[in-house]
């Protein structure tokens, strides 16, 4: 039976698979891409997933990357790969030998620290980026991007010979491209994400919004999450073609939720609007 009833989306075939409560966990898999964004108590469905993307050391995030690791031993796949901020290796290691003594058995852990603008390769053509996020100390969000290279227009009308031959002369024939497939805010205040254009770009972005009414911006700005008013001023500047809400705060029931956020949003940008589902194992009632 699975530990966690997860929620499910596709698009176009992107499969996205989690759960997202405002302090109690997050976690957001994508399997085709093989990386899954916060790791929460780390549902059984997400473990043989090779790459977690750490944003922060906040426990309804990272509580079960130990877990993780060590089921990925239990049931014999390799150890499995936590991209984190920099600052949270030290705690991390502590945390893995502890937990290794407890258990008899030591705990195999590729443990990558990053810091704003590092790339890591998942896969041959895809790489993950961090960027800065406003939340904890270090705390990071994360693209994912396909790396391509395109023929330049100039040669794009030659031969499959006359290319070899450029290429043997030692001519650049295509450039770099990079292809923005999601973006992963992460627990984060309101900052103008527009400005970097891969996280505009991408074909997906997901991003928290904690809370929604009018008396709740103080808690928003303690926090350091983002209010209903400030991702309507983010969305108007991007240029996703689809945006999955997290985070949500329980403080509000969801059909209140989904009414602000129609109101808050022109149509064209809440069109593209997907909450995560609140749906905890045993708990459908938050739904």
């Amino acid at each position: 039976m699975p530990s966690h009833n997860l929620a499910r989306i596709d698009i176009n075939g992107l499969e996205i698979i989690g759960y997202s409560v405002a302090g109690e966990e997050t976690v957001v898999g994508m399997p085709q891409l093989d990386v899954c964004f916060d790791i929460g108590k780390a549902p059984d469905q997400l473990i043989h997933i090779n790459n977690v993307l750490l944003t922060h050391g906040h426990m309804d995030h990272s509580a079960g990357f130990a877990y993780y690791l060590s089921q990925r031993k239990f049931t014999g796949q390799s150890a499995g790969t936590i991209l984190a901020p920099k600052n949270l290796l030290g705690p991390m290691h502590k945390i893995i030998d502890a937990w290794g003594l407890l258990d008899g058995n030591t705990i195999p852990a590729n443990l990558i620290g990053m810091k704003p603008g590092d790339e890591h390769q998942i896969k041959p053509n895809l790489f993950a980026r961090a960027f800065p996020t406003k939340h904890s100390k270090g705390s990071l969000g994360f693209s994912v991007i396909e790396k391509r290279k395109k023929l330049k227009a100039e040669y794009t009308g030659l031969t499959g010979p006359q290319i070899v031959e450029l290429k043997k002369q030692g001519i650049e024939i295509d450039y770099p491209l990079d292809i923005p497939i999601v973006s992963y805010l992460g627990d984060t205040q309101y900052v103008d994400f527009s400005q970097l254009e891969y996280i505009a770009e991408s074909r997906i972005l997901i991003a928290e919004c904690t809370f929604y009414e009018g008396e709740h911006i103080g808690r928003a700005e303690a926090g350091k999450h983002m209010h209903i008013d400030e991702l309507a001023m983010l969305l108007g500047n991007m240029r996703n073609e689809h945006i999955i809400i997290t985070h949500t705060t329980q403080r509000t029931a969801m059909h209140e939720i989904r009414r602000m956020l129609k109101e808050a949003m022109p149509a064209e940008i809440h069109d593209k609007i997907t909450i995560l589902p609140r749906r905890p194992r045993n708990r459908p009632d938050l739904q």
